[in-house]
């Protein structure tokens, strides 16, 4: 039976150093999502030309535009790797530079070149939902993510935090701090 057996991880984005290989579409395209999801990340772009939109969000950011064909000296310090060009050659040689440092990497639409996906993501306030299709289908994953942008009350930030000091009120160990919350927030779900 088919299932995903990918591990998902939520990363402090400021606290990384990543790298983006290109500067077409899909070098905008993930950086949009990223400065979306994590506006402190630390971003590095190296690519022989930029988009206007691409600019644009780096301005925003803390986004480094190098204007350079890829070298593998661009790796150094860097956590996470993406890359975008449409140069499958340039794209394999950054994937394997990345495996020989132990640097994760994401070669865009090439699931046999990615240590991880970047998946559908939803975020309201402190909550954030984030879709994996095992890489098969990321049109799925962002009909997901539109589904439950829909569905997710955007008070529910409002919930997290009352919950939050809630929980900070609660006597005993940890165990019996667990079952409390669960009692309390059981009505929250109801199956039908």
């Amino acid at each position: 039976m088919d299932r995903n057996n990918l591990y998902p991880i939520f990363l402090k984005a400021r606290s990384l150093n990543i790298l983006i290989v290109g500067g077409g579409n899909v070098a905008e395209e993930k950086l949009m999502f990223l400065l979306k999801s994590s506006p402190d990340a630390h971003v590095t772009i190296v690519s022989p030309m930029f988009r206007e939109g691409t600019k644009a969000l780096a301005e925003k950011g803390c986004v480094r535009l190098i204007e350079d064909k890829y070298k593998k000296k661009y790796l150094k310090g860097k956590h996470i790797v993406v890359a975008t060009t449409d140069v499958s050659e340039v794209n394999v040689k950054v994937y394997k530079h990345c495996r020989k440092r132990s640097i994760l990497v994401n070669v865009a639409d090439n699931p046999p070149y990615c240590d991880f996906y970047m998946g559908g993501i939803v975020t309201k306030g402190n909550v954030k939902v984030a879709i994996s299709t095992n890489g098969k289908s990321p049109t799925t994953a962002k009909r997901l993510r539109q589904f439950f942008e829909d569905v997710i009350p955007e008070n529910v930030d409002d919930l997290v935090k009352n919950l939050n000091e809630y929980r900070k009120t609660i006597k005993g160990d940890f165990e019996q701090k667990v079952e409390t919350l669960n009692e309390f927030t059981k009505g929250l779900i109801k199956k039908k």
